[in-house]
Formats: C-alpha cells, sequence, structure tokens
C-alpha cells in the first residue's frame, strides 16, 4: 500500500506539507504493492567514433556507471524493459511558471531549450555518459594547436522541410549563435572564435577557426548543448525547422507544443513514437496530479519529496541517474571576508558535506570535493577529500583578525539552494560564525549583479573539466562569480585548452586542480542523482550521467 502523506513529507516545511496533502487528496491513488522491474538496458548506440588528432575530446570516450533505479535503485537495472516499438505518443510534463517560451535554437527563452530535444540535432551530442559522440557530423579533427577544426557532415541529411544540410548551414548556424545583435548567452561561449573566417571548403565540409588555442574545448560544447544546425533560411517565429526527430506540429508558448515523427532523422529507424507533446504545468503539485490521472506520461527531474509516491506504484517507474552536476557556494575572492585565503580556506573545513548530502539532496547523491568534472579523463583522482576541521577552521579565522566572530551575508533563492543555505548557516555558528541568509528572486539573484554577490549559492551541470571552467571559474568565464584569478592557475588551463593528447593534457589539468582546490573560489559539496519518473507504458528512459535522460525523445517508445 502507499505510505502514509505526512511519512513521505516527513522533514518538509510545513506549509509545503499543507498543500501537497490539499491536492493529494483529490487523487484516486490505487493499491499497489512495490516491485522491482528487470530489464537490459538501452545503451547509447553511436554510428560511429569520435575522431581527433590521436586523442579523445576533452570530455573524453571514458564510460563511466550509472546507478539504475526502477523501483528499489538496484544498480544495472533498466526502466525501459524490452525491445522498443514503433507508433503511439508520449507526454511530458515540464514545471514552467511563466506563460512565455520560445523555440529558437540559439537563444531559447523560457522551455525552449527542453523543446530543442526534439527539434534540432547538433553536430555533437552527449552519450548517455556525458561524453562527446558524432551526431550530424560524420568526422572531426582538431589540428595539433587547437587553433583550427575540420568537420564533414554525413551524407544525405535533411532538414524538416526537406532541404538538404550543407556545409553553408553550418556556417550560418555559427555565425548566427554568435552574432552580437542575437545577443545569445550562449555564444559568449566562444569568444576566441574567429567568426569571420569560418568557411564551408566543399559542400559537407567546414572550417572553423579559434585564436589561443581556445578550439578544444568550446566548440563541442557549443554543438553539444546549444548548437542546433539550422537552414539558411532559418525563422524561428515563422520557420522553426531544424533536424531533430521530430517536426513541429503546433506550439502555444507556455503552454504546450506538439511533434510528430520526421521519417529522415540521422538515426536509422529513430524515432519510435508517432508524436511527443511536451505540456507545461506552473507546479510539481498540478504535475504529480496529471501523472497519477494519466494525463502525461513522463516527469522529468521529480522533487524529491515526491519520490516515495512514484516508487510506491507500478503504474510507475522511476530512473535514478548518477550525475556530475554539482552543488555548492560561490566566495567573491575580491571582497572581504573572502580576498583572506584564511577565511575562504576555513570556509571550506567548516562545511559537512555528508550532512548537506543528507539533508539538501535526502541522501540522493554524493559527497564532493570542491571541485567539478569527477567523469573526465583528466580529472585528478590524487586529491585528497576534504573533510569538516571546525578547529582548523577557527584556527584560519583567528589568524585572518576574526576572533571574535565574522558576519557573512549569503544570497540565495528558494529549493535546493535555499535549502544549503539554511544548512550551511546551522554549520557555520559552530565555527562561530554568523551566516546571514538573504533570499531573492531567480531575476534578481542570476541579473546584472549575479557577479557580484559576496558569498552566493551555485549549482553547476555535468559537463567536462574545461567546458565548465569556461562557464564558472576560468580565466575566461563570463559567469565568474568567484572572481578567481590565479597566474599560475590560468596559465596552466590554457596550456591545457591547446592540448589535444589526452595524457598531457591530463598532466597540466592536475596540477590546475590542485590550485584550484586550495586557492581557488568555489566550495562544492556534492553531486546529485537526477529522478525522472515516467508511466510503466512507457520505454526509453535510462539512465543518463546528463540528466537528460527524459528528454532523449528520439529514445522513448509506448507499450502496446
Amino acid at each position: 500500500m502507499l505510505p502514509p502523506l505526512r511519512t513521505i513529507l516527513q522533514g518538509e516545511p510545513s506549509h509545503v506539507v499543507r498543500r501537497i496533502i490539499a491536492r493529494y487528496r483529490q487523487i484516486r491513488v490505487p493499491a499497489a504493492r512495490w516491485r522491482v522491474r528487470r530489464g537490459s538496458a538501452v545503451t547509447d548506440q553511436s554510428r560511429r567514433s569520435f575522431l581527433t588528432r590521436g586523442a579523445a575530446l576533452s570530455g573524453g570516450l571514458l564510460s563511466t556507471g550509472l546507478l539504475s533505479s526502477c523501483g528499489a535503485d538496484k544498480p544495472g537495472t533498466s526502466a525501459s524493459g524490452g525491445a522498443p516499438s514503433r507508433g503511439g505518443k508520449a507526454r511530458i510534463a515540464i514545471i514552467a511558471g511563466a506563460q512565455t517560451g520560445n523555440l529558437d535554437a540559439h537563444k531559447p527563452l523560457g522551455t525552449g531549450s527542453f523543446r530543442g530535444w526534439a527539434l534540432y540535432s547538433k553536430l555533437w551530442e552527449w552519450n548517455r555518459q556525458a561524453n562527446p559522440g558524432l551526431a550530424l557530423a560524420d568526422f572531426a579533427e582538431v589540428n595539433g594547436d587547437a587553433t583550427e577544426w575540420t568537420i564533414r557532415l554525413k551524407k544525405g541529411l535533411e532538414f524538416h522541410h526537406g532541404k538538404s544540410i550543407t556545409a553553408e548551414d553550418v556556417v550560418f548556424s555559427i555565425r548566427r549563435l554568435t552574432d552580437p545583435r542575437l545577443a545569445s548567452p550562449y555564444g559568449s561561449y566562444l569568444p576566441s572564435l574567429r567568426r569571420g573566417d569560418v568557411r564551408a571548403l566543399d559542400p559537407l565540409t567546414v572550417r572553423i577557426p579559434f585564436d589561443q588555442g581556445q578550439g578544444l574545448a568550446a566548440l563541442p560544447e557549443l554543438w553539444m548543448s546549444w548548437g542546433g544546425i539550422v537552414p539558411t533560411d532559418y525563422d524561428p517565429v515563422n520557420n522553426p525547422v531544424g533536424a531533430g526527430p521530430y517536426r513541429l506540429k503546433s506550439f502555444t508558448p507556455g503552454q504546450r507544443s506538439v511533434f510528430s515523427r520526421f521519417e529522415n532523422y540521422y538515426k536509422p529507424g529513430q524515432p519510435y513514437l508517432d508524436e511527443v507533446e511536451i505540456i507545461d504545468f506552473k507546479d510539481p503539485i498540478a504535475r504529480l496530479q496529471a501523472m497519477q490521472t494519466g494525463q502525461v506520461d513522463i516527469a522529468p527531474t521529480i522533487g524529491f519529496e515526491q519520490l516515495a509516491f512514484f516508487r510506491s506504484s507500478d503504474h510507475f517507474r522511476v530512473v535514478s541517474s548518477e550525475t556530475d552536476a554539482w552543488h555548492g557556494f560561490a566566495m567573491n575572492l575580491s571582497k572581504a571576508p573572502f580576498d583572506d585565503p584564511r577565511v575562504a580556506a576555513a570556509f571550506r573545513l567548516i562545511a559537512d558535506r555528508p550532512e548537506l548530502v543528507k539533508r539538501v539532496l535526502h541522501g540522493q547523491g554524493r559527497v564532493a570535493n570542491d571541485l567539478y568534472s569527477p567523469s573526465d579523463p583528466t580529472f585528478n583522482h590524487a586529491i585528497p577529500q576534504r573533510r569538516r576541521d571546525l578547529a582548523e577552521a577557527r584556527s584560519l579565522l583567528r589568524s585572518a583578525g576574526h576572533a571574535g566572530g565574522l558576519t557573512v551575508e549569503l544570497v540565495t533563492t528558494a529549493g535546493a539552494g535555499g535549502n544549503a543555505a539554511i544548512v550551511f548557516a546551522e554549520q557555520a555558528r559552530e565555527a562561530g560564525v554568523d551566516v546571514k541568509i538573504r533570499l531573492v528572486d531567480d531575476s534578481i539573484f542570476n541579473g546584472p549583479d549575479k557577479n557580484n554577490w559576496t558569498f552566493s549559492t551555485l549549482v553547476g551541470v555535468s559537463r567536462p573539466f574545461l567546458l565548465t571552467l569556461q562557464q564558472h571559474d576560468g580565466p575566461r568565464s563570463a559567469g565568474n562569480r568567484t572572481h578567481f584569478n590565479d597566474a599560475e592557475f590560468t596559465r596552466l588551463v590554457t596550456a591545457a585548452a591547446a592540448q589535444p593528447d589526452v595524457e598531457k593534457r591530463k598532466a597540466l589539468v592536475g596540477e590546475a586542480q590542485r590550485i584550484q582546490h586550495e586557492r581557488g573560489g568555489l566550495l562544492i559539496w556534492g553531486f546529485a542523482n537526477n529522478e525522472d519518473a515516467s508511466s510503466s507504458l512507457i520505454g526509453g528512459v535510462t539512465p543518463d550521467r546528463t540528466a537528460f535522460s527524459a528528454w532523449r525523445t528520439d529514445a522513448l517508445w509506448r507499450r502496446t
């Protein structure tokens, strides 16, 4: 039988409990016993290996184990259970409070980035181990000093409106993404691209040049995450055409979108479904009710408070993916008190990481060591795990002139960040530090002052080291909330970004991470699992280190 709802919600704020119980009473819950279903995992099938000059790309081709969950979270089990069949429809429920959005491949608004998984395809795409693999590209090679990529498209590719995909479309897509007039937030990730020198060498081959050897890290990130290839006649409003597994059938911003199967998709035999519908919900409770009544089939990234509900019924499957998505705090090293390295060091020793994982992530994650990208083949696993040491933390604070105590404001938003702030504030009191929590809206938190907070919560997604570096605390990062600026660290990561040989790059990254671990401004305390819930009638939702299993719409199928 389903466990009592108050047991499921134990530890949640009282106002949250009241809201959920009020909505829960409207739902008819069938009695069911919890069972573990076993099946063979659906693996990512890349058509060709990723080619570079003598080595894997920054992300590597490293295979890493994933925790899968079906009922009891048994490692190695699958949520798919059986061979895919063609036909039918899947309805994906997303949380989107605003009645806005678009379908722009290069500047998505609202829930546009999620819908892009159905509509667009890229040169590279992440496999389920969060490593890059070729997609529309048939061949990709970076030169010896990482200043230039040569990319060749697969033959016979088409856009949804029948136009053949050529090198000119790739050139157009790159230039559109990086056009200052478009002001795409992702265009800034390519600061060293020589935009005007991007050229088509023949109908299927493109040459993409970079300054300063930065092409190794920059290009694949853009064309795996945000860089859908679009035709030269692309219009995101009147002609939102891509080469993804589904073509657009209808779109109502902030409400729903419907996509129909694209028969000439680049993966033979896929997609399996006739249609995919993405439906917006304003809150998790409304989505929960829609899942229970069968109005929708898939709920990506469900909250911890709903896990027991979904796991307690044979009508649903829950897939838990161990990811490298990280949670932490950003200490602004350019401002007091963190301009004194002893204070930043003390804060890293104050953190009780296992308790943060237990209370903030509800145990659905693992402890981190102030470093991101542990699945990257260049990651330095020899660095000892940092552990809580209040005596040393107090000693460092005294030596920094804070023997009488220290008060710091911690800026955060609601959700996991706010919960982490509360837990850390409790931990800090034991070291004589008074953490004042300032809760702000997302629009303010990520607004013009986002890089100026003295102390703030921070999260990051699963990405290889050099790519994460560009987005957070690297020397060229536009989002460096830590203001970390170390000459030796900059030298090492710059050399690493220009080194195609993975073993030589590993040595450079390893030394850079030692500096980052000791002198950086990130306090990364944990890595979170991602939990996706789906109807038992849906297959293809399987463990995925990127945390995007439910969005791989080309792999979804429906049981008949």
